[in-house]
């Protein structure tokens, strides 16, 4: 299942979420979305779980909580 996570700060790093996200099951890929001028974070990432449950699982515990200072917003990703 695909996760979009958002109002990530400057200073997460794919490793960060990969953390966060790993102790509610497989995560495949961990994809912060970078500007392709300045190569900073954009302030959101796609992370994508192999289990639709365990995911599912992470979006409830993870939406809302602080990471770097801010609260970040966990849901499943559009498939638009």
């Amino acid at each position: 299942m695909n996760i979009y996570v958002s109002n990530l700060g400057l200073n997460v790093r794919n490793e960060d979420l990969q953390k966060r996200f790993s102790t509610y099951g497989e995560v495949t890929s961990v994809n912060i979305v970078m500007d392709k001028v300045t190569n900073r974070s954009r302030g959101f990432a796609f992370v994508d779980m192999k289990e639709t449950e365990e995911a599912k699982n992470a979006i409830r515990a993870l939406n809302g909580v602080m990471l770097d200072n801010r609260v970040i917003k966990v849901n499943e990703a559009s498939q638009e």
